[in-house]
């Protein structure tokens, strides 16, 4: 689809870029296929804020995306591509032979009139589910479920991708998008290609006011805080009182530790762990 920048006649059009969305449909959704949607506004049940930097936002439909693709073995016509104000992804509304209209997420170039199908005999072509087992090596997936007969939970977000690396026995081995790479049972399934809407990371809303439609709420740096912040007071940044130390959060924990427990059970499927970025890395200039 590409981004839309705007002539600069206002301070906030001169560094605003959006997607473009002008090859999607602009009616409604099925309303079959449509739930309604409740904010929490980040509160629990007895009023308490649980998760910060959130507000009700714009009212938005809930889409019902057939994240399982368990439709085997019926091919289905795309009928269009839509935008969904719940996801990053683009979704695409499929109509099967048998009469059945789902929504499922669309891969990077996927189109009105193109065939899917989903089941271990369907191909290896784009926007089609199959088995990790009948994948080749080194084609990119996504959507893919984390046990056999469930949902897809991996690489769901616009851009994202997952690589087959290979398999191993029973398991197939898949590079994540933080370059982790982790087994996976080859009966998972996976739907071949990118997510779609490959642009959306060089989105810039541009002005406050369209981050609060989507329901963020400011976030105040820790620096710019009282003494009461791990970060604020002092003549200094970082460290309570201005006197440096590592970076904490409003509770005091520690930013940037690993807070995934050295024993949980998936461990024994992670084959190698992602690269931590060191962001105090000097770089010298080569002359």
């Amino acid at each position: 689809m590409g981004i839309k920048r705007f002539k600069p006649i206002t301070p906030t059009l001169r560094h605003t870029v959006l997607i473009n969305r002008s090859g999607l449909y602009k009616g409604r959704p099925i309303r079959r296929l449509t739930a309604k949607l409740e904010s929490s506004v980040g509160r629990n049940n007895t009023g308490k804020i649980t998760t910060r930097h959130k507000q009700k936002g714009a009212k938005r439909v809930y889409r019902l995306v057939d994240l399982k693709r368990d439709n085997h073995g019926i091919k289905g016509e795309v009928v269009r591509i839509e935008y969904d104000p719940n996801r990053t992804c683009f979704i695409a509304l499929v109509k099967y032979v048998n009469g059945d209209r789902r929504y499922i997420l669309a891969p990077d170039g996927l189109k009105s009139g193109d065939v899917v199908e989903s089941g271990e005999n369907a191909p290896i072509a784009l926007g089609n589910a199959v088995p990790l087992s009948k994948i080749p090596s080194g084609t990119s997936v996504f959507a893919v479920s984390l046990r056999p007969n469930e949902e897809a939970k991996i690489a769901l977000s616009a851009g994202s991708s997952a690589q087959v690396m290979g398999s191993r026995g029973d398991y197939v081995q898949l590079r994540m998008p933080s370059g982790e790479i982790r087994l996976f049972k080859n009966t998972c399934y996976a739907t071949i290609g990118i997510a779609s809407n490959l642009d959306n990371f060089n989105e810039k809303l541009g002005k406050a006011g369209r981050s609060r439609n989507r329901g963020i709420r400011p976030t105040v740096r820790g620096v710019a805080m009282s003494y009461k912040h791990p970060h604020g007071g002092g003549q200094g940044k970082g460290g309570r009182h201005g006197t440096g130390g590592p970076k904490k959060d409003i509770y005091g924990n520690l930013v940037g530790k690993r807070t995934r427990k050295p024993k949980k059970t998936s461990n024994k499927f992670i084959v190698s762990r992602r690269q931590e970025k060191n962001k105090f890395k000097s770089f010298k200039t080569i002359i």
